[in-house]
């Protein structure tokens, strides 16, 4: 057992994952392959529908990034950038509990994508993330009044059935981890101007996975 594992309290988190991305449909870091221009850069959204950090209930807290990179995330690559924010209606103790679980410090599928991320950190702030996710996942959205906007429809087209998602399984590349099944998107907002983050887009790449993690292990 590692020494995470006899220090930290056992948790466990549910929900629901989405971005809106730089790069063309369907985004080839869910591929594991690079991005469509060379680098990437976007927006990453988590809304824990349940969860616990021990005692300390998480449920409906959200969890908004900024993040860059050149090169294969899944792979060789360079210029790794993130910024964080955390949901300002979380008190100090679930905050703590999001800091540790997403910065990958108490282990599961976190401490993986953060171990192979390795971004350098340009800041983290308490701010009021909104957060809307359809129950049919015909649309997702997520937004911090004046600094980031990201939106997306599901991506349909003449051959998709009415109300029928364009979904991929066992995508070698699945960001919330092995199993997850992603619905692709369009987006319609791409905004962010914080962190020495900007810029503004839509028409690219967006998906959504459901997550669900346990740790320490």
């Amino acid at each position: 057992m590692t020494e995470a594992a006899t220090t930290v309290p056992a948790w466990h988190v549910a929900g629901d994952w989405f971005d809106t991305c730089k790069c063309d449909i369907p985004c080839p870091c869910s591929f594991a392959q690079p991005p469509t221009y060379g680098d990437c850069e976007g927006v990453l959204v988590w809304h824990i529908r349940e969860g616990n950090y021990g005692e300390v209930r998480l449920d409906g807290l959200n969890v908004l990034m900024l993040a860059s990179f050149v090169g294969n995330v899944w792979g060789e690559h360079s210029d790794a950038y993130a910024a964080v924010f955390l949901d300002e209606r979380a008190d100090e103790a679930q905050r703590e509990a999001m800091q540790m679980i997403f910065g990958g410090q108490v282990g599961s599928w976190p401490a993986e994508l953060v171990g192979m991320f390795a971004p350098e950190m340009r800041g983290m702030e308490i701010a009021p993330i909104e957060v809307e996710i359809d129950g049919d996942l015909g649309s997702w959205r997520a937004g911090i009044p004046g600094k980031v906007e990201a939106r997306a429809e599901a991506l349909t087209g003449p051959t998709t059935p009415e109300g029928a998602r364009v979904q991929s399984i066992n995508l070698p590349g699945a960001e919330m981890g092995p199993g997850q099944i992603a619905t692709w998107g369009r987006s319609t907002a791409d905004r962010a101007d914080a962190f020495g983050f900007h810029w503004s887009r839509e028409g690219r790449s967006s998906k959504h996975f459901p997550f669900d993690w346990t740790g320490p292990t």
